[in-house]
């Protein structure tokens, strides 16, 4: 199929019922962004959506079957924005997802400010290393490590985009989640909803949901947690309906 470069395979997005481009030496889409997509709050019938650190633009895609709003992905990697360009057209959505390859930190200027009613990110979770850690994979690096674009960065352009009133959603590692209040608070983005994923019980988290109105009032919501595995080491069934739609 020529729609296929190099290494790259087309998956299922099984409970979507979508199509997905991926690449094991590129770029392939984790856990995370299936459950920020799932978690954060999206208008059915219409509204204006922006997805910042886009990737393959996995995150546009699981939000296109919750939402009929216009969806737009903003990834700066060429490599994976061609890849989310071609996904969205292998699935024909067009009409309302569209991809911009660019830095997040420009788009505000670019697209204007308060346009959108939600904003999603699944920014790169780790501060920059030494060059001896750093992946040796750029596109790799790039999304893990904050080389391109800092937390503060992507909190900054997600406060300059969204309306007064609109939500911000990210998912991120526990470990920086006072990085992430702080931020928000100080780009008038007041966190409302978090939720702590944890690998199984009896282990600590590893990813971090939450969910900020611009200039909303603080009372904020902690949500019961959620359960990756089971003690067999398959799938809970929250996660399966999420992946399977079961």
């Amino acid at each position: 199929m020529d729609i296929l470069k190099d290494d790259e395979r087309l998956d299922y997005l099984l409970a979507e019922n979508l199509r997905i481009i991926q690449s094991p030496s590129v770029f392939a889409f984790s856990l995370d962004a299936v459950l920020l997509a799932r978690f954060v709050y999206v208008p059915i019938q219409k509204g204006n959506i922006i997805d910042l650190c886009s990737g393959n633009g996995v995150i546009p895609l699981f939000l296109s079957a919750r939402t009929k709003g216009k969806i737009i992905g903003v990834e700066i990697q060429e490599r994976l924005y061609d890849m989310a360009v071609r996904s969205i057209q292998y699935n024909t959505l067009q009409d309302r997802l569209q991809m911009i390859h660019g830095d997040i930190k420009e788009i505000p200027q670019q697209l204007g400010h308060g346009k959108f009613d939600v904003v999603t990110c699944n920014p790169p979770y780790f501060t920059t290393p030494s060059k001896d850690e750093m992946n040796p994979n750029e596109h790799l690096a790039i999304a893990r490590h904050e080389i391109l674009c800092t937390l503060e960065d992507a909190v900054k352009a997600s406060s300059q985009l969204v309306k007064q009133g609109g939500k911000v959603a990210f998912v991120h590692r526990p470990g920086r989640l006072m990085d992430i209040i702080s931020a928000m608070r100080h780009y008038r983005l007041e966190p409302k909803r978090i939720q702590f994923v944890y690998p199984k019980h009896g282990k600590e988290a590893n990813t971090l949901l939450v969910e900020a109105i611009k200039d909303g009032s603080p009372d904020l919501k902690i949500l019961p947690p959620l359960f990756v595995y089971n003690e067999e080491g398959e799938y809970t069934a929250e996660i399966r309906k999420i992946l399977y739609g079961e």
